[in-house]
């Protein structure tokens, strides 16, 4: 069975940082393109960014351009998302999701989530 967990979430002041991480186990998550996306409540699910796999390429979306950084460790099968300079509005509860194209078939994962508050 796949699952995807994300971790590192939690409270923090405005200015502070955190740094996301997502793991999964039944998959080699190295082979997968990984985002990270955002909900805050009444809100609709944002793409936040996204790292591709061959050549770990990125995106941000504009809001956290400049404040986040997304990463792999590849000995742990992992992808963070560091941010920085975290602000109230980045209040949200932060899912990975994975997918990859095999065969012509996506298989795709979603993670639990993982809750960040940011206040003072």
């Amino acid at each position: 069975q796949v699952q995807l967990a994300e971790s590192g979430g939690g409270s923090v002041q405005p200015g502070g940082s955190l740094t996301l991480s997502c793991t999964a186990s039944g998959i080699n998550l190295n082979l997968y393109s990984v985002r990270w996306l955002r909900q805050a409540p009444g809100e609709k699910r944002e793409a936040v960014s996204c790292i591709s796999t061959t050549v770990g390429s990125t995106y941000y979306e504009d809001s956290v351009n400049g404040r986040a950084i997304i990463s792999r460790e590849y000995d742990k099968h992992a992808v963070n998302l560091q941010m920085n300079s975290l602000k109230p509005e980045d209040t949200a509860v932060y899912y990975c999701f994975a997918d990859l194209l095999v065969g012509g078939s996506w298989s795709s994962y979603w993670g639990q989530g993982t809750q960040v508050t940011v206040a003072s």
